[in-house]
């Protein structure tokens, strides 16, 4: 039997085809389209799955099931990203568990929040992950996948664990993408450290290396620039003041034993983002502070735990593959 997981992120999109025992046999991906439309974001989502399918020596209509991890936020009911915040406005509505399920000819197709399969996909690969845990990731968004007394948190509408929305600033400084004021992801997700640099730059203009009026000035500047940069390091110990108040939020709100951490921006930058977070988090957190760790599956994690999604009839539970005839 034959499972396909896709993550469709804001930057990239992956689709993996899998088996019985979640062993990946195909893989494809592509940068995600930013318009002109949503439908062009679901043709890629197609265009990735075939891939994969081929890859793996397959045809489409041979998988039994497919598991979504998807940006947000969601429209469960009628299967579709609806307003994305990390893609132009153009891009207003994304159907993908009706296409998905037509293209593989099957009624078993699964959708969750990216971060939602990212904790699905850290407890089905690795044993060692708690019934008490978090995976959050620090992207292009920031988002949480919750499980608490071993529930993965979903929500009626599938938006649960949209943490990179909390308000860390009441003063409001940074519009996240969303169009709200003072939000996490206004501050820390890789698509707003530049434009926050640029703020704070306006704000105490100091002299800087960092190619601050350039079009392409990117948070790999920032973190590249780190150690040689007066500035560069300003703008990384900020957000890292930003990141240990968004995740202390989270864990007052789930008491987590792990917090496991992925999303381009820290599996890039681990010890200036990670790091940080440690040393901050014991004056800032009330109750117990858990272990915040890299996550081991790298940018496998969401694709891994959409696979697991479609192993396990959307549920993540392990003892359904274990416990198989």
């Amino acid at each position: 039997m034959y499972y396909v997981g896709v993550d469709l992120g804001a930057t990239n999109v992956r689709a993996v085809v899998g088996d019985e025992t979640a062993a990946v046999l195909g893989s494809a991906s592509r940068g995600t389209p930013r318009g002109p439309s949503g439908i062009a974001v679901t043709e890629a989502v197609l265009d990735v799955v075939r891939r994969a399918c081929t890859d793996a020596g397959i045809a489409p209509d041979e998988a039994t099931a497919a598991g979504i991890g998807s940006i947000g936020p969601l429209d469960l009911a009628e299967g579709v990203v609806q307003g994305p915040a990390n893609l132009p406005d153009t891009v207003e509505r994304i159907p993908l568990v009706g296409p998905v399920g037509r293209l593989l000819d099957t009624d078993e197709v699964y959708l969750h929040n990216d971060t939602i399969a990212g904790v699905i996909g850290e407890r089905f690969h690795s044993e060692r992950n708690p019934d008490d845990m978090v995976y959050l990731t620090i992207s292009s968004g920031i988002g949480a996948g919750v499980a608490v007394d071993g529930n993965v948190l979903s929500g009626w509408d599938g938006n649960a664990g949209e943490v990179g929305h909390m308000t860390v600033d009441p003063h409001g400084f940074m519009t996240c993408g969303c169009g709200l004021d003072g939000h996490w992801e206004g501050y820390c997700s890789g698509n707003n450290i530049p434009k926050y640099a640029r703020e704070l730059y306006e704000e105490d203009p100091i002299e800087t290396s960092l190619p601050i009026e350039d079009p392409d000035f990117s948070a790999v500047d920032v973190f590249e620039a780190a150690g040689e940069d007066t500035f560069a390091d300003h703008v990384i110990d900020q957000v890292a003041h930003w990141n240990a108040m968004g995740i202390a939020n989270v864990i007052h709100a789930y008491a987590p034993i792990v917090v496991s951490v992925g999303g381009a921006v820290a599996l890039n930058n681990p010890d200036r983002v990670l790091d940080p977070i440690r040393e901050k988090l014991p004056e800032m957190v009330f109750i117990n502070v858990p272990e915040v760790r890299l996550t081991d599956l790298g940018d496998d994690v969401v694709v891994k735990g959409a696979l697991a999604s479609a192993l396990t009839g959307g549920t993540g539970d392990r003892s359904r593959v274990e416990n198989a005839p």
